[in-house]
């Protein structure tokens, strides 16, 4: 059985992983949000903090750790795969070598984010990239970066959620959106508990990845609302 956590959303059977990273069995379909590659060497080009420059090995090597598990079909990435312009353009060679490896022979759908407008290097970059940033139907469901109308899979807002003294990168799960956590190392969080969360998951469950993933309420009202949402627990 696939590790992670099991749950039915619009009519479809999901697997929260503990990385971040969403798996659609029945589509063979592999979905991640907020790569935000580059973040480090943009920190640095912009005087900002001064971070390990590991991220990007870092973030490309969990991926193709999910890949090597799942053998997917197809990759959907939700958005801001580059931290901006210049950090799209700015790979090392073997990280712009490993990002090509990693998409070739398989059908890879690149949903541009609002950190991805601008256009980029094609030579270093996969097929396909940058995407429209029009959302994609997949029947009932749209893929799309910033949660609209429902039912969607979405990413943008990087949720986490603070437990015990430490924070973890979590799923949000409403009655019409489903929002995934940043996959990209340094890519931070915005606690559940912030008012924005309100509106697309109040009384829906937040699903912590740590090495076993752990459902939560979703801070606010509208639990009722959720009441006939059926949820699966998975093994891990």
């Amino acid at each position: 059985m696939t590790e992670g956590f099991s749950f039915r959303f619009a009519g479809e059977d999901f697997i929260a992983r503990p990385s971040g990273a969403l798996w659609w069995p029945t589509r063979r379909m592999l979905i991640v949000a907020d790569l935000h590659l580059g973040r480090a060497e943009r920190y640095a080009r912009r005087g900002g903090a001064l971070l390990p420059p590991f991220e990007v090995k870092d973030t490309l090597a969990r991926l193709a750790a999910e890949i090597t598990a799942l053998d997917p079909d197809r990759i959907v990435s939700l958005g801001d795969a580059f931290d901006d312009d210049l950090a799209a353009t700015r790979l090392q060679d073997q990280d712009a070598a490993r990002l090509a490896a990693l998409a070739q022979g398989r059908d890879w759908l690149w949903i541009a984010g609002n950190h991805d407008p601008g256009q980029h290097d094609q030579s270093r970059l996969p097929p396909g990239f940058p995407a429209s940033a029009a959302p994609q139907p997949e029947g009932a469901i749209s893929l799309r970066h910033i949660a609209a109308q429902g039912p969607d899979i979405s990413g943008h807002m990087h949720p986490s959620v603070r437990l015990a003294g430490r924070r973890f990168r979590c799923f949000v799960l409403g009655r019409d959106h489903l929002i995934l956590p940043a996959f990209g190392t340094y890519a931070g969080g915005l606690d559940i508990g912030d008012p924005a969360f309100g509106p697309l998951a109040a009384g829906g469950i937040a699903l912590a990845c740590s090495a076993k993933i752990f459902a939560l309420p979703v801070p606010g009202r509208g639990r009722r609302d959720l009441r006939k949402t059926r949820y699966i627990r998975g093994s891990s």
